[in-house]
């Protein structure tokens, strides 16, 4: 043998966003401050949905499982960024970068499927509404949800195994905020064609289906709001699905962009701008188009309050 051995890798290190120093401390307390608002609007809509009876229904069983979806999705990250931001030398051994991206993808494939579950049982309340309790029956909308838990832990699962296999023994180096698969695979000397087709496939399963059949729904939802002859109805339900959509889009579009339209120039920065957008942003505004501006939401907030000085 001619070449040097290389030792394989056992840590890796994160280069984090790149921020010009002087607006590092402004960066970190815009990001404190989403993570904030993320964690406690979720918070409250659980502690809710948890304590008002009147909300033990099968459309708020999803609402609360997207907010611990998005509780721990943001967990996963943004704290991660935060301790990178304020290490000098950030580095994570490879046990973490796994779990972190199992997490990541277990969090991530479970919001995919509770959106389209939400979008569903919307799709039947609107245009099947006298049969919508025979249909999303209490007993479907757990299997749903128990269902959508255990595809996301098998694929989370997968990609996890397939990545552990992999070997590292060059560069460590990886230019984003938190250890991405794609990141990953860019670093390994191993043969990683399997694990590009196992994203390929996974992903069109996991986000192109899922995203097709929330625009199919909304799309009947749209048409069945415009045969009703109330000016004001329909404007109000076209202010809650056009909320709806933007922040679905906002969750699909950027993943989409990322795992299957690839930028042709490799820009680091428009990928990591992406990964925020989905990271970040969607989990905080989550709770406030989804559940927080619903008049169930508002009148549950009311009578929780009422509760609280004969408790005291």
């Amino acid at each position: 043998m001619t070449g040097r051995i290389q030792s394989p890798i056992s840590e890796f290190l994160l280069l984090g966003l790149p921020i010009q120093p002087e607006h590092h401390n402004l960066f970190y307390a815009l990001f404190l401050t989403m993570y904030l608002t993320a964690v406690l609007g979720n918070l409250i809509i659980i502690i809710l949905i948890h304590l008002d009876s009147h909300l033990h229904t099968p459309m708020y069983l999803f609402f609360s499982n997207l907010s611990f979806s998005d509780l721990c999705f943001s967990s996963v990250t943004i704290p991660k960024l935060l301790q990178t931001m304020q290490s000098q030398i950030p580095t994570s051994p490879y046990a973490g970068c796994l779990t972190q991206m199992y997490f990541f993808l277990f969090f991530g494939d479970l919001e995919s499927f509770l959106l389209v579950a939400m979008a569903d049982d919307r799709y039947v309340a609107i245009c099947f509404l006298l049969h919508y309790p025979t249909i999303m029956s209490p007993k479907l909308c757990l299997a749903l949800v128990v269902l959508s838990w255990v595809l996301t832990m098998f694929h989370a699962m997968l990609h996890t195994l397939l990545m552990a296999r992999l070997c590292f023994c060059a560069e460590n180096v990886i230019p984003h905020f938190f250890y991405d698969m794609s990141a990953l695979l860019k670093l390994s000397c191993s043969d990683t064609h399997v694990n590009e087709l196992v994203i390929f496939i996974t992903a069109g399963l996991i986000l192109v289906i899922p995203f097709v059949l929330i625009v199919v729904s909304y799309g009947h939802i749209v048409s069945s709001i415009l045969k009703v002859p109330s000016v004001q109805g329909i404007r109000k339900a076209f202010s809650t699905c056009g909320s709806y959509y933007s922040v679905v889009l906002l969750f699909f579009g950027t993943v989409i962009g990322l795992y299957l339209c690839p930028s042709a120039n490799n820009s680091t920065v428009k990928d990591t701008v992406m990964a925020l957008m989905y990271t970040v942003v969607t989990p905080m505004l989550n709770p406030f188009i989804y559940s927080l501006r619903n008049r169930d939401m508002k009148e549950a907030i009311g009578r929780i309050l009422k509760k609280i000085p004969f408790s005291l």
